[in-house]
């Protein structure tokens, strides 16, 4: 698949989740609502890595890896941004966790030396713009109190965790590990390491038999987790964790139409500027750079042309020294 479908394909799942996660809040805790999320996207794993041939046997230091993997990206950064729901608002939520942008741009510098051009900065910048925008009537409404800032820095460190496990499966790839064996070890260490945590916590692993539970943890799962994470982690990849992390950008966007057909969301003008600057973000990031033509490049591509096809290259440089 190339890499605008699955760009496409995990703005538009991930900026519909928020709907299953609404469905989700309730009779069950929400650390086991995560556990039972991973735990069932990481059994479906491990059957299509059956049915693909794929290997699911790997040594003590891949697994020791694989559980880092899942327990930065799926556990720890979704227990802390639960519990981040629980003293601010979603908006401020939204906010934070689109910095994870701006953090992959800092830990793939550590990590793995990658340069950003000013084009991400600024194209980040548009788009974290926009979302301050498009959610200002509620932000305007916030005070800066000691809650406020407690669900802010449970939000960022959720993110930075978020961020960690994002490294973590570029360094999967580079050791060549196959990208679905290692989300589904990942999402079942994920899963584990969430259910220790609802033990400590002292919650109940109780269920909700309803449609609505049953069917966005279904969603959550499948939608959510296995297609959603296998698309954007294949990105991260392939384009830079800078570029594809600024979809986390883009969800608010896709949100904002879903609910505005689903729920009758009304526009204002907040709306359609927080919108503009997203999109005009957007294609900042992910237009490429045309490569500018040097007098260097010049010559050689005159070199290359004029040159005779029968002359011998290590005679030329032969006499030429």
């Amino acid at each position: 698949m190339n890499n605008t479908f699955l760009y496409i394909i995990t703005v538009l799942i991930w900026g519909s989740t928020w709907i299953a996660i609404n469905y989700q809040l309730g009779a069950v805790a929400s650390e086991v609502s995560i556990v039972y999320r991973f735990g069932l996207a990481a059994i479906v794993l491990f059957a299509y890595c059956r049915l693909k041939g794929l290997p699911l046997c790997f040594s003590w230091r891949h697994h020791r890896q694989f559980f880092l993997f899942g327990a930065t990206l799926f556990s720890v950064n979704y227990y802390l941004l639960y519990s981040a729901q629980q003293h601010i608002n979603s908006a401020l939520t939204c906010i934070a966790f689109s910095m994870i942008m701006f953090f992959n741009v800092f830990n793939a510098r550590i990590w793995y030396g990658t340069k950003v051009t000013q084009q991400v900065y600024l194209g980040g910048t548009l788009g974290l713009l926009g979302i301050v925008t498009l959610f200002w009537p509620q932000i305007s409404d916030t005070q800066l109190g000691p809650e406020t800032l407690l669900g802010l820095g449970l939000c960022l460190t959720g993110t930075l965790f978020a961020s960690t496990g994002n490294m973590l499966s570029m360094r999967n790839q580079k050791l060549n590990l196959p990208l679905m064996s290692a989300n589904a070890w990942g999402m079942a260490y994920g899963a584990i390491f969430m259910a220790i945590i609802a033990i400590i916590r002292g919650r109940t692993f109780s269920f909700d038999y309803s449609f609505s539970y049953i069917s966005s943890l279904l969603y959550l799962a499948i939608f959510g987790s296995v297609i959603a994470f296998g698309s954007y982690l294949t990105l991260l990849n392939r384009i830079g964790a800078h570029r594809a992390s600024y979809a986390s950008i883009m969800f608010p966007a896709v949100a904002v139409v879903i609910s505005t057909l689903v729920e009758g969301f009304s526009w204002t003008i907040y709306t359609v500027i927080g919108l503009l600057f997203i999109l005009a973000g957007n294609l900042v990031v992910l237009t490429r750079a045309k490569k500018p033509i040097t007098l260097a490049n010049c010559t050689e591509t005159h070199s290359t042309k004029v040159m005779p096809a029968n002359v011998n290259q290590s005679n030329l440089k032969t006499e030429s020294l």
